[in-house]
């Protein structure tokens, strides 16, 4: 049978318009966006424009979008950035035990060199108390980075909530919105936020392109440093061919916004499961505050690697770890206090825009063929 793809959470294919806008460009758009002749005007169009593009799904100016490499730079950046502006205080960072490896190995960066950061608690759906965020704030916190969806079980958090809470501690609040950007909205305006992380793989651009909304006003130090690109806040010669990807991505984006038919075809799924499974299948992370094509279930009695294992055809994917020794479960459905015997075998099935019904009903087949 033909490979079902539903690990849309991990990558996403490239959007046919995105190609489109992306060919020309591989021709005519060799230009340096800082030059004046004709070519470096064709691709200072393309930057600017697809920058208008982002700015237009998250609600703000074009001068708070900052092209980079992905939503793991953009995230760094948000981090790293606001950290050594700081640099020689000691300051303290709060942020949440599940958040995505892009934030918590930036904020583990920081306290190698001093910082302190507090790990807030999820509970059992994977949401954060915002009055937990709230308690962590100390009189050195600088920054409070809580994801506005989480990957593996796509729990969507109380962004604006917390948002409030920052404001009147006067602390930046920086969310990673690399799952959410064009599933759910994501207004900066509405979020309250002062960063916000976007990742263009995620939703039908290319791999290597992201961004970082900051805030008007808000300053960060450099990763990069160089010829001062990106309003001096990333140095490095823009690539017209990305930007204009991005910028298409998220106008078919914003098209897409609040359609039902991704979460139809998640609904379907999980109806489906239990009809053929029963008890035997539960369900990780929260019933209603959850991104529309993310399932993430546990098959009770099963080791979720090793079923995937069993249905080479089905792409879905895992987050636990597998060793010589057994299984390490994911760290997300730890945090959450999912049991061992049911964390264990969780899989996480993240549907797309093409994905149809006659696919989730083959899965199912697949499945009970296998653990019947």
């Amino acid at each position: 049978m033909t490979s079902i793809y539903l690990d849309y959470n991990a990558s996403t294919p490239i959007d046919p318009s995105v190609a489109a806008v992306m060919r020309p460009l591989l021709e005519d758009g060799y230009g340096n966006p800082s030059a004046q002749y004709r070519a470096g005007s064709v691709a200072r169009a393309a930057v600017e424009g697809g920058r208008a593009q982002v700015a237009s799904l998250l609600g703000c100016s074009t001068e708070e979008v900052v092209f980079t490499s992905g939503g793991s730079e953009a995230s760094n950046l948000a981090i790293k950035g606001l950290f050594f502006r700081h640099f020689g205080r000691t300051v303290h960072i709060v942020t949440s035990q599940i958040e995505h490896p892009a934030v918590l190995e930036p904020c583990r960066f920081a306290e190698r060199f001093g910082a302190k950061v507090t790990y807030v608690k999820v509970d059992g759906t994977g949401l954060v108390d915002p009055d937990d965020v709230r308690r962590a704030i100390r009189p050195n916190t600088i920054l409070i980075s809580i994801m506005h969806a989480n990957n593996e079980v796509g729990t969507i958090q109380p962004i604006a909530a917390i948002a409030a809470i920052a404001r009147a501690a006067r602390i930046p609040l920086h969310t990673d919105a690399a799952q959410s950007v064009g599933k759910v909205g994501t207004n900066v305006a509405e979020l309250g936020v002062d960063l916000l992380s976007v990742a263009g793989h995620k939703f039908y651009a290319p791999k290597g392109v992201g961004a970082l909304y900051v805030r008007r006003g808000l300053e960060l130090e450099p990763l990069i440093h160089g010829a001062g690109q990106e309003s001096h806040r990333r140095a490095g010669t823009e690539s017209a061919l990305l930007a204009a990807a991005l910028g298409r991505a998220s106008e078919v984006a914003g098209e897409w916004l609040g359609k039902p038919g991704v979460e139809r075809v998640r609904d379907l799924f999980w109806a489906r499961l239990q009809a053929a499974f029963g008890d035997r299948v539960v369900l990780n992370g929260h019933p209603v505050r959850r991104l529309p094509n993310t399932l993430n279930v546990s098959f009770i009695g099963q080791i979720g690697s090793e079923l995937l294992g069993t249905l080479p055809e089905i792409a879905a994917s895992t987050g636990s770890a597998c060793h010589a020794g057994g299984v390490e479960p994911s760290p997300v459905l730890q945090a959450m206090g999912v049991p061992l015997e049911v964390s264990t075998g969780a899989i996480r099935f993240s549907v797309g825009r093409s994905t149809t019904e006659a696919e989730i009903e083959e899965v199912v087949r697949q499945l009970r063929r296998v653990i019947q």
